[in-house]
């Protein structure tokens, strides 16, 4: 009777070993029909039922199963076609859209935003966050010395319509009627009646007298 106990009792203490072996290597075992089992991920042990993500991959995550580790990956949405600003945070899977919008020459505009970034163009930031512009067409102006005028678009003639007498460029005269720029020769603008004028032509129409000379400035002598 006393051998057959200690068979007893030595067949127990190899039982009760071998399941302290088993949970220290982190294997599954079966205690009256239950099994347990334990996950190794990320340096650390999860038990059945607990859920973790990926150190290498923060879109991926797992599930801890009595069959081992059951994953699956996240697909990150596509941001908005409108968004400027996209962040990156370590702890994150998938970018963020921080701020939807049009940038413009590093100037940022709401949707539906108009605004008006120089004189000549007037623009509108669309829901794709492209803006879209439309620039003035300027005619030519009819005069030789035009100028810009804060605020605005187009030059302007402050001195009125004129042109050039001739291709030397060295005299001015007035548009509208006619002008003597000499004794012999009379000239006159291009107006808004004549082929050309708004293709900017600067160059007047001239006429000389026949058989005229023109008269040469008097000079004075001491």
């Amino acid at each position: 009777m006393a051998k057959v106990l200690r068979e007893l009792l030595s067949r127990i203490r190899t039982a009760v070993l071998a399941l302290l072996l088993c949970a220290q290597a982190g294997f599954g075992f079966s205690v009256a029909g239950h099994q347990e089992s334990t996950c190794e991920a990320n340096g650390s042990i999860y038990y059945v039922g607990e859920w973790y993500f990926l150190d290498s991959d923060h879109c991926t995550q797992c599930e801890c199963t009595a069959e081992g580790s059951a994953c699956a990956r996240t697909e990150c949405t596509t941001l908005p076609a409108a968004c400027i600003h996209v962040s990156h945070y370590p702890t994150d899977c998938c970018p963020r859209c921080e701020k939807i919008g049009c940038e413009y020459r590093g100037v940022v505009y709401e949707l539906g935003q108009s605004f008006q970034p120089s004189e000549c163009e007037q623009c509108t930031c669309d829901s794709d966050g492209i803006a879209r512009c439309l620039v003035a067409d300027c005619a030519p102006p009819p005069c030789v010395n035009p100028v810009y005028q804060p605020g605005k678009c187009c030059p302007e003639c402050k001195e009125g319509p004129n042109c050039y007498v001739d291709t030397s460029r060295s005299q001015v005269i007035p548009a509208g009627e006619p002008v003597w720029v000499n004794s012999c020769t009379k000239c006159r603008c291009h107006d808004g009646q004549d082929a050309g004028y708004w293709e900017g032509n600067r160059l007047a129409t001239c006429s000389h007298l026949k058989s005229c000379t023109p008269e040469q400035p008097s000079t004075q002598q001491n």
